[in-house]
């Protein structure tokens, strides 16, 4: 793999679009493990009122029930998509792969 000293520079992180373009390049970069993570919404709170959470408690998120969730992948949102049920557990259904800032 080669890396141009101006993606040094400040340019986004290559996405996993990006990152499949570049095939048989990655070469033992390929085995590293990436945190990919699905946000279904979020709420503005005080931390006053995070001290004061208790089970039982509902908060209404920013999210409507029938918008796509996030796809984020190390904290960079690479794809959106919905909430499915796989069996006894939850999975989501790619609606859409972002293309790279960069394009």
């Amino acid at each position: 793999m080669t890396i141009n000293p101006g993606d040094m520079a400040g340019n986004p992180a290559p996405t996993p679009a990006d990152v499949a373009a570049m095939g048989a390049d990655l070469g033992g970069f390929g085995a590293i493990s990436v945190r990919l993570a699905i946000e279904v919404g979020g709420i503005r709170l005080k931390l006053a009122d995070v001290l004061k959470l208790a089970p039982g408690q509902v908060h209404v998120l920013d999210r409507r029930v029938d918008q796509p969730v996030d796809v984020l992948v190390s904290d960079r949102l690479v794809a959106r998509g919905e909430i499915v049920s796989v069996g006894e557990r939850f999975g989501v259904r790619l609606t859409e792969v972002l293309p790279s800032a960069g394009a």
